[in-house]
């Protein structure tokens, strides 16, 4: 296993990394981690914040966020920076709390399954394996992160876009393997928006933990392909059908963002759906 520093410099964000000089030094954001999975067939790189004050020999533990499109070039930084943001005590939204960025390798084999379009199969044709990502999440990452830190019980995951696809078909299959859904954008227009037509039967059931789950969406307007489907109204859809399940233990939060699209939802959806979860 590799362990790395994730070194961030400061005055070279938008441009080539330059060499230090005395009087610079590198800015420590996290670390790299590289889990090789069997499930993939391919080496998984994970960026990893871990919150102030996290020592290796304390006794405290961590609820940690799993982020998909978690690359240093995608969402990991603003993400970390948001939950660092919302644990400081004067803000205390959060606990302070470790997020696992899940660096992509290809986003539409891993988030997608298979579609029975064969226009969607033709254009994108690397879709359609969201089964073994899932997999990977449930028996490699999952068990790789609570064994080398120091975890809860509480797990977040975050997916936005065919992230969001993603989350929602684990919310359908296997709901148990997190207690927190973020949904930003979610591409449920996916295969003809077929994830719509999902019982979600498994999430009838209380759990002692509870589960939240907040949908987010902007001003989106209609989607690709031969049958276009409107963004706003299919999450909106999601989160009637999810309110309605028989569980007195779910709670479903939907947010309509009209000041932002497709492109810029991401870092406001996923602030107000922070102060949703820390109302009581």
């Amino acid at each position: 296993m590799i362990t790395l520093g994730l070194m961030l410099w400061l005055h070279t964000a938008f441009c080539q990394p330059q060499q230090a000089t005395a009087s610079t030094r590198p800015f420590v954001l996290g670390v790299i981690e590289a889990l090789q999975s069997q499930v993939l067939g391919e080496q998984r790189i994970l960026n990893i914040y871990l919150p102030e004050g996290y020592r290796e020999n304390d006794t405290a533990r961590y609820p940690v966020v799993y982020l998909l499109d978690g690359s240093a070039d995608e969402d990991f930084i603003h993400v970390a920076g948001l939950y660092q943001f919302n644990s400081f005590p004067w803000v205390a939204r959060v606990p302070k709390t470790i997020v696992v960025g899940i660096a992509n390798v290809d986003r539409k084999r891993d988030f997608t399954f298979r579609s029975s379009i064969p226009e969607q199969r033709q254009q994108y044709p690397t879709t359609g394996h969201s089964e073994k990502f899932i997999a990977f999440l449930e028996k490699e990452l999952q068990p790789f992160i609570e064994k080398k830190y120091r975890t809860t019980a509480a797990k977040t995951l975050i997916g936005e876009s065919l992230g969001g696809l993603l989350a929602t078909e684990i919310l359908s299959k296997k709901p148990g393997l997190f207690n927190q859904y973020i949904l930003i954008s979610p591409s449920l227009w996916w295969n003809d928006g077929s994830l719509l037509q999902q019982s979600f039967s498994l999430l009838q059931n209380d759990t002692a933990q509870g589960t939240r789950i907040y949908i987010g969406v902007g001003k989106e307007g209609l989607t690709p392909g031969k049958n276009p489907r409107v963004m706003e109204v299919d999450a909106n859809l999601l989160a009637d059908k999810l309110r309605q399940l028989p569980n007195n233990r779910l709670k479903v939060y939907f947010d309509y963002l009209p000041a932002e699209g497709h492109a810029s939802i991401g870092h406001q959806a996923l602030l107000n759906a922070l102060k949703l979860f820390s109302e009581p």
